[in-house]
């Protein structure tokens, strides 16, 4: 028992040195336009490249949704200097992983490598940047792809078309107001010159960063990434719009049917300020009190004793213009949808009434901090990191150090004042989601 308690105690003291260590970074600009961030860690043979383009479906037209999207797929396809269906095969042949995502906001792709084939990792993502084939082959290959991505994780998922209801009624007049996967119909009726006009406004230099952590020599790397990417053109400036949306001031009451379920869901959301936003971070841990792990104040009172819910989460969807905190309850034995709202509300009110206790205040604290710690300790997770403080907090690449300062000083007011502030009935969508019959 004894050496457990040691153990833990320097597990612990691990976390909070970890925790009190700064993130190390060089950044450098190409005369491109292109942002550099490395960080080196030595502590295992391993490097991380990723590149985030400042795109995602709010940069889409109104008719043309899907296209950010689409081309998380469209540049995997190859380039002039990799043959069609290369591009994976290239990566596992050398031990390497890879893959990409895209949300409302950017694109990320990344390789995760032995450090030995980071030079491998600039290539490709330089060939990606430079001369990717886009042509009509690829794109019918793709649209298919999308398709039957869309049919698995939206059409035919159960509750798959939640976001999609609620995004509607909180981003009226906001592209976020549809979701990043996009109209099938768009992207059928798409002309191949339109994916062509979309890949050279978006995906250049001046609108990326080049994240590379891990295992790698500072100076021989800044080389390396000039001798690859120097001679990327750099693309037109992008002017962005900007949305103001007016304040929800009444409660949006909407239904929805979904073939795929048997239990309905009834959902709360609230649109909240976006991600560079402090309040942002007040939300997170909102949701955290209410709904993160088993001793949270809605698992503890709906599932485990009332046993009115079978489950039940609190949780807030940040992006860069906007956020949606986002409440859902499905319920147990049959216990009416209303009747879960009033006791998630009831405790959302407990929030805005009264100070969190002491003891659970420092246990918050310590979740975010050791959040803050795991998030950090893979290569990957820092590349991202990096590159997330530079393109969404004004170029601020430090933000990635500035976070557990930030976590340290919410106070229990901050917590209480911002969910009266947000969280209130008059200010948000409910959304019945029922079985369709």
């Amino acid at each position: 028992m004894k050496k457990r308690i040691l153990f833990a105690l320097a597990i612990s003291g691990l976390c909070l040195s970890a925790s009190a260590q700064k993130v190390q970074f060089t950044e450098f600009d190409l005369d491109n336009g292109l942002h550099v961030i490395l960080h080196q860690d030595k502590t295992a043979p391993v490097v991380a490249v990723s590149v985030m383009y400042h795109v995602g479906s709010k940069d889409e037209e109104t008719q043309r949704t899907g296209f950010a999207h689409f081309f998380e797929h469209l540049l995997f396809e190859g380039s002039d200097n990799i043959k069609r269906g290369e591009f994976m095969k290239l990566v596992s042949s050398n031990g390497g992983q890879n893959n990409a995502n895209t949300s409302q906001d950017r694109t990320f792709y990344y390789e995760l490598f032995p450090s030995n084939q980071l030079e491998l990792g600039l290539w490709l993502e330089s060939e990606r940047m430079l001369h990717p084939v886009i042509n009509e082959g690829g794109v019918k290959t793709q649209n298919e792809v999308v398709k039957e991505e869309k049919r698995l994780r939206i059409d035919n998922a159960p509750y798959g078309k939640f976001t999609e209801k609620i995004f509607s009624h909180l981003f009226d007049g906001h592209p976020y107001r549809w979701q990043p996967i996009g109209s099938m119909e768009h992207l059928d009726a798409a002309k191949l010159s339109e994916f062509i006009a979309f890949f050279k406004k978006y995906y250049v230099p001046n609108n990326a960063v080049l994240t590379i952590a891990g295992d790698l020599d500072v100076e021989k790397t800044k080389a390396l990434v000039k001798a690859y990417f120097a001679e990327v053109s750099k693309g037109a400036t992008i002017v962005r719009q900007e949305y103001k949306l007016p304040e929800i001031t009444k409660e949006i009451i909407d239904t929805a049917y979904d073939a795929n379920i048997q239990i309905p869901a009834i959902f709360a959301a609230y649109r909240v300020p976006g991600m560079k936003s402090r309040e942002s971070k007040v939300l997170g841990m909102i949701s955290s009190i209410l709904s993160e792990g088993g001793s949270s104040r809605l698992s503890t009172k709906m599932v485990d004793q009332k046993k009115t819910a079978l489950q039940v989460a609190a949780f807030n969807y940040s992006l860069e213009d906007y956020g949606a905190y986002i409440t859902l309850a499905l319920p147990n034995s049959n216990t009416p949808l209303n009747d879960l709202l009033k006791d998630i509300d009831e405790e959302v009110l407990r929030l805005q009434t009264d100070l969190i206790s002491e003891s659970d205040y420092k246990k918050l604290q310590n979740k975010f901090e050791n959040n803050y710690v795991s998030a950090n300790s893979k290569m990957l997770g820092v590349a991202e990191n990096l590159a997330n403080g530079y393109t969404f907090h004004d170029k601020d690449t430090n933000d990635i150090n500035k976070e557990l300062e930030v976590i340290r000083s919410i106070t229990r007011e901050e917590i209480r004042d911002v969910a009266k502030k947000y969280l209130s009935k008059n200010q948000r969508v409910v959304l019945y989601y029922l079985p369709k019959k």
